[in-house]
């Protein structure tokens, strides 16, 4: 599936890179094979894909998570446009815990970024018409559906909004501050019980 995987500061999140086999035509790209992936360690069972799609750049979603038994794992990539991609750690006992890490994803590099559940997950987009396909391990559960202020100055998130206010929607505007929420994943991503 790839010829490229790596991690990033936090190492439990990886960038992957799958081959594109090109020709006068276009290309073919095997984008997702659960096999390569339990061969370097990631046995993941994928329930749902979501798309989203964003029509002006600087579009902001995030950060959000999901709690309890629909804790998720998320695979991530790029139809048309391109993001800038952001994971924050947030597992219990995790040396990396409240540290993120980021990565900008394309439609034209072709790259993607595996992210395991215990994290929160945030997009910034960074041209228009961005549309984004994520795979995801648990359903969506409204109830259990979460989310933490971009903005946190504890966080610090370094996005390049570039001198733009983000385009939030009204939910994203009003999420906790880091600082303010109780412990949520353990140290190996499952959600804790409230």
């Amino acid at each position: 599936m790839s010829d490229f995987i790596r991690d990033l500061a936090i190492p439990d999140v990886k960038v992957i890179r799958p081959v594109k086999h090109g020709d006068h035509r276009g290309y073919f790209s095997e984008v997702y094979n659960r096999e390569a992936l339990a061969k370097v360690g990631f046995s993941l069972d994928f329930v749902q894909d979501n798309q989203s799609f964003s029509q002006a750049p600087w579009t902001l979603r995030g950060l959000h998570f999901q709690i309890g038994p629909f804790a998720q794992a998320k695979l991530i990539r790029v139809l048309q446009g391109s993001v800038y991609d952001v994971a924050v750690d947030l597992r219990e006992g995790s040396p990396t815990k409240g540290r993120w890490v980021s990565v900008m994803l394309s439609a034209t590099t072709g790259n993607q970024i595996l992210i395991p559940s215990g994290f929160a997950h945030g997009i910034l987009t960074l041209e228009p018409d961005t549309e984004v396909l994520y795979k995801v391990t648990t359903h969506y559960s409204p109830p259990h559906d979460k989310g933490l202020a971009w903005d946190d100055p504890d966080l610090a998130i370094d996005w390049p909004l570039e001198g733009n206010a983000p385009i939030l929607s009204d939910r994203d505007t009003k999420n906790p501050r880091y600082a303010d929420m109780a412990p949520t994943f353990g140290p190996d991503g499952a959600g804790l019980t409230p």
